[in-house]
């Protein structure tokens, strides 16, 4: 979770800086680290970005112990961190590097909520 938070404040500096596909690169793998977080407490590793998504959504969206929004919004940061990064014409605007923080923002909040839950801190 260390790795996620410090993720988010970069992601956060290139947004100030203009660098919107990098902003939600950085965005994304926050949200990808809170998830590998998250998928060791099930005692399970993703091996892929896909694998991640998927794996998120069997173990805890579909059990309920997160929205499905939340759901929504690993993949969609995944789709688009892809775009930024190996487009050629990149759709990546200020308007999407904004969602993509907000979104990794409130991923991490129910992460850690969910992780103290489990008694785990950091």
């Amino acid at each position: 979770m260390q790795k996620a938070n410090k993720k988010l404040e970069v992601a956060e500096k290139l947004l100030k800086s203009s660098d919107y596909d990098d902003a939600v690169s950085r965005a994304y793998y926050a949200v990808f680290h809170a998830t590998q977080a998250l998928l060791l407490t099930e005692g399970e590793r993703a091996e892929t970005h896909k694998g991640i998504v998927t794996l998120f959504g069997l173990l805890f969206v579909k059990t309920g112990k997160f929205s499905k929004n939340i759901g929504k919004s690993l993949a969609n940061l995944k789709d688009d961190r892809e775009s930024g990064d190996y487009e050629v014409f990149s759709y990546i605007d200020k308007e999407t590097a904004e969602t993509a923080i907000s979104e990794s923002k409130e991923f991490l909040k129910e992460a850690k909520l969910y992780l103290e839950g489990l008694g785990i801190t950091f």
